[in-house]
């Protein structure tokens, strides 16, 4: 459905987005994830047609963006992050004009804006003005707009930004219910939004794809790793690395000293059960003397924080 190859702009000669690689399928609703300034608005206003790259190239459902952009406008539907919004107009005038300057006819106009607004959940809104509703009911509003002609795919930027928890969940669980039928790429910094909304992830940062991967198989993975914090004394570092290494379930070991001979140590495990018990009768075997032993999981924020940190 989105085919994205070498994807590059430049804006003077700073590299915005640097030739990177996408390919989503019918039916995904995939999460584009990735700190401020990373390039996720740079890339969807690029697969909208909104922007030019500078190099690369974009397909969308078999379409060139170059040479079949309104054809691609027709099928494709885009909120910005800020929704362009007339407030003075009632909502219901808004996406009866929406629904005037698309390709709906006749009486299509009435029942889809009908259809959109229980999707939505603006029925109750509709006729009040857009600058009288909050901004949950304002980002619903924009979104019944990017679906007004029906399109297969939507790109959504921040759809969430800025709204309560309550509005959060909502929205959530309208791009799920719009997932079961269209395509969606949407941005968000929120992780657990796109761990509970999303079929896949893909973290970018500093323009380039640090991650593409599927929520389920990402959980898996995350599920066979862990830390276990342990703090010792009267343990001699050569030792305890020598130890610590010959297992085959360590994957690694960081080691912070502290005043006293105490060692700080963050044990790296890979294994799809809790080696705790293990670990311990390795430390009572040596009589090293057990301070601090605590089990840390991977999550989704863990494994954001160390591909989008500063060196």
């Amino acid at each position: 459905m989105i085919r994205a190859e070498n994807l590059t702009k430049y804006y003077s000669d700073l590299c915005a987005v640097d030739h990177i690689n996408l390919d989503i399928k019918k039916g995904e609703i995939v999460g584009f994830l990735g700190p401020n300034g990373a390039g996720k608005t740079t890339t969807m206003r690029m697969l909208t047609g909104f922007l030019k790259p500078t190099s690369g190239s974009i397909r969308i459902m078999g379409h060139d963006i170059e040479e079949n952009q309104l054809e691609i406008k027709r099928r494709l539907g885009y909120l910005p992050e800020s929704a362009p919004l007339y407030h003075e107009m009632l909502a219901y005038d808004y996406l009866r004009y929406a629904s005037d300057i698309g390709s709906l006819k006749g009486g299509e106009k009435s029942k889809r804006i009908n259809e959109l607004a229980g999707l939505c959940g603006i029925r109750d809104v509709m006729h009040k003005t857009i600058d009288e509703l909050s901004k949950g009911y304002k980002q619903r509003v924009g979104l019944a707009h990017a679906m007004i002609n029906d399109p297969e795919i939507l790109i959504l930027d921040e759809p969430t930004s800025g709204l309560d928890p309550n509005q959060i969940v909502e929205i959530r669980e309208i791009i799920k219910e719009i997932g079961r039928e269209k395509t969606v790429l949407l941005s968000t910094h929120i992780l657990s939004e796109a761990e509970a909304t999303c079929d896949r992830v893909i973290i970018i940062d500093k323009g380039k794809i640090a991650l593409d991967a599927e929520i389920d198989k990402l959980k898996q993975s995350i599920g066979n790793e862990y830390i276990i914090n342990i703090t010792l004394k009267n343990a001699v570092l050569e030792d305890v690395e020598r130890e610590f290494h010959s297992v085959e379930w360590i994957a690694g070991i960081n080691v912070s000293h502290e005043d006293n001979g105490v060692l700080r140590i963050g044990v790296a495990c890979r294994s799809p059960e809790d080696m705790r018990g293990d670990l311990y009768m390795m430390i009572k075997n040596r009589e090293w003397t057990l301070l601090e032993f605590q089990k840390e999981s991977r999550s989704l924020e863990k494994i954001f924080m160390e591909l989008t940190r500063e060196n």
